[in-house]
């Protein structure tokens, strides 16, 4: 399986089970509707990082037309927009490398609900199963390629049109949770 020096986490955070997370992005509000049943563990890890304002003034690091915008490394923090759209190394590493310190099962194998479609909120990982952390993606149109290997753990209720707008490096003000 390979070595992965950061250690599995179990969230604490008690799922209510209509959680919603607000993405307040440069472009727009995000609102998702969390799948607490299907993905407990990845919604009560969202939870808890939003909690804990990990969020705030990251960047969206990851831009593939068609198929992802990705955010949620902490490497992005202090990093221009520029540098971070042009992949460049911040004062915390490369984007798209960093997390939160630990790494969370995955959920993809027991969610029902694991399904890819356009706005969908998923967990980025490597290639080990249970290594997501902190890396989040929104789906860009359908990406039922991904179902069998990536959680999903909400759906987009408001601000597709932001979700379409955003690019690398556009920032992250905050991510809170309703509900909670």
């Amino acid at each position: 399986m390979g070595f992965f020096p950061d250690p599995l986490y179990e969230p604490k955070y008690q799922v209510v089970g209509d959680e919603v997370a607000v993405f307040d992005t440069g472009k727009g509000v995000i609102r998702v509707k969390l799948d607490g049943k299907g993905a407990p563990r990845h919604v009560a890890n969202l939870c808890e990082l939003a909690q804990a304002g990990f969020y705030d003034g990251l960047r969206f690091h990851r831009y593939v037309p068609g198929f992802v915008i990705q955010g949620g490394c902490p490497n992005t923090r202090d990093m221009s927009e520029a540098d971070v759209a042009d992949g460049k190394s911040g004062p915390y590493g490369r984007p798209g490398t960093g997390g939160p310190g630990y790494r969370i099962r995955q959920e993809y194998t027991t969610n029902p609900n694991n399904s890819h479609v356009d706005g969908a909120l998923a967990m980025a990982r490597s290639q080990n199963p249970d290594s997501a952390g902190s890396q989040f993606y929104f789906c860009l149109g359908p990406q039922h390629g991904l179902d069998s290997g990536y959680t999903v753990f909400g759906t987009t209720i408001e601000g597709m049109d932001v979700i379409a707008a955003l690019r690398a490096g556009d920032i992250i003000n905050s991510v809170r949770i309703e509900h909670a």
